[in-house]
């Protein structure tokens, strides 16, 4: 707990709350509740180990802030988040209300996890992001953005090669997510680039299959070898250029395969949006053909 005033108020709330949220606690000597409600705040930080901070205000030394927050009864105590105030309540709440009201303001520890990972995603330290993920989804197995991400960074962040024991982590992690996220386009597309990257292992290196192809242009065969190791390499113009070819030498063959791998590849591909519509336009073309 710290108490501030209208020169240390940036410093102590907004900034601090970017980092984790701050409760903004009006009071005065003069008010009786506050002196219950006070304790019981204090307390609480302490018991949550710092998932919150506590700033207390006395609005008699500080009456522009009380103004500005429109403090009209104390105590009164304004929750912060991220720079700016996000809730509030005036009076004394019993301690069970106020931890529902702490509960809708702090990310559980899961989703604490899995910030600290995307950071480590960042700086490049991937075997820490992963174990920070494995952590965010053991605190929480329902954590389906945990799962993505890890997948995700098993898949396509870490460095190569992507081994077998990658590829099975990656495989348990997208089984055993909703089925509300597997209904989700980044589900699928992780799925896709999982099957790619799996079968991938197992094919003939690239410019074999190049040969083949060269030697036979109807080996379609050939042809979807060639696109899945492409995935798997996140080479995806040559591997759209192979599958919009599957198509429009057979749109039937492996039950429109050709197509069904596009869209996913498309999916996969979001982030490299002008790619992707130049290639909807050209499956678009070739199935009005």
């Amino acid at each position: 707990m710290i108490d501030a005033n209208q020169t240390s108020f940036s410093r102590d709330v907004i900034e601090a709350s970017r980092e984790a949220p701050v409760l903004v606690d009006f009071w005065a000597p003069w008010c009786g509740p506050c002196r219950v409600l006070g304790p019981m705040l204090e307390r609480l930080e302490a018991e949550y180990g710092g998932r919150f901070r506590l700033v207390k205000i006395n609005s008699d030394e500080n009456p522009e802030l009380a103004a500005q927050f429109r403090v009209r009864s104390i105590p009164c105590v304004v929750a912060f988040v991220d720079g700016r105030p996000v809730d509030a309540f005036v009076g004394v709440l019993p301690e069970g209300q106020l931890r529902a009201f702490l509960a809708k303001l702090l990310p559980d520890p899961s989703e604490i996890e899995r910030r600290k990972a995307l950071e480590l995603v960042e700086a490049g330290a991937w075997e820490e992001a992963a174990a920070a993920l494995r952590a965010a989804i053991a605190l929480d197995p329902g954590n389906d953005a945990a799962r993505l991400d890890l997948a995700a960074l098993l898949l396509e962040r870490m460095p190569p090669p992507v081994t077998e024991a990658r590829i099975e982590e990656a495989r348990e992690v997208l089984a055993h997510a909703s089925a509300a996220a597997k209904l989700e386009a980044r589900h699928r597309a992780l799925q896709t680039q999982l099957d790619s990257v799996a079968l991938a292992v197992r094919l003939p290196a690239a410019d074999e299959l190049q040969r083949r192809i060269e030697a036979q242009p109807g080996d379609l065969q050939a042809r979807l070898d060639l696109a899945q190791v492409y995935i798997a390499q996140r080479r995806f113009e040559p591997a759209l250029e192979q599958l919009l070819e599957i198509v429009a030498r057979d749109r039937k063959f492996g039950d429109d395969i050709g197509r069904k791998t596009m869209l996913a590849v498309f999916e996969i591909a979001a982030d490299q949006p002008a790619l992707v519509s130049q290639y909807r336009r050209r499956l678009a073309a070739e199935l009005n053909r």
